[in-house]
């Protein structure tokens, strides 16, 4: 009986964490951004999971970049520029990967 409770925990523990795991930067979300768009109505369709990496003001402009990890490749993620509050352009980049030799 413990091993089907135990089963079962996890089981619910795996699919409650699967929507940490998995990206929402896919084709099919990607293609419903826009240039124009707001922070919020992109949020609505990427979730909440980014960080701001940057905020400055440039003249009369507001400069802020959103970035989105796509999980579960670590060395990717997705740079998002708004200027005053509206999607002005994104773009993806990869984290440099070095090999140490240990000669």
């Amino acid at each position: 009986m413990r091993k089907i409770i135990l089963v079962l925990f996890i089981g619910l523990f795996l699919v409650s964490c699967s929507p940490m795991v998995l990206s929402r930067l896919n084709s099919k979300t990607m293609g419903q951004l826009e240039l124009g768009m707001s922070k919020e109505e992109m949020t609505e369709i990427l979730g909440n999971n980014y960080t701001i990496p940057e905020r400055r003001r440039e003249g009369q402009d507001d400069i802020e970049v959103l970035s989105y990890r796509n999980y579960p490749y670590t060395d990717e993620f997705y740079q998002f520029v708004f200027v005053n509050g509206t999607l002005h352009e994104w773009y993806r980049e990869l984290l440099p990967s070095y090999e140490l030799n240990e000669d």
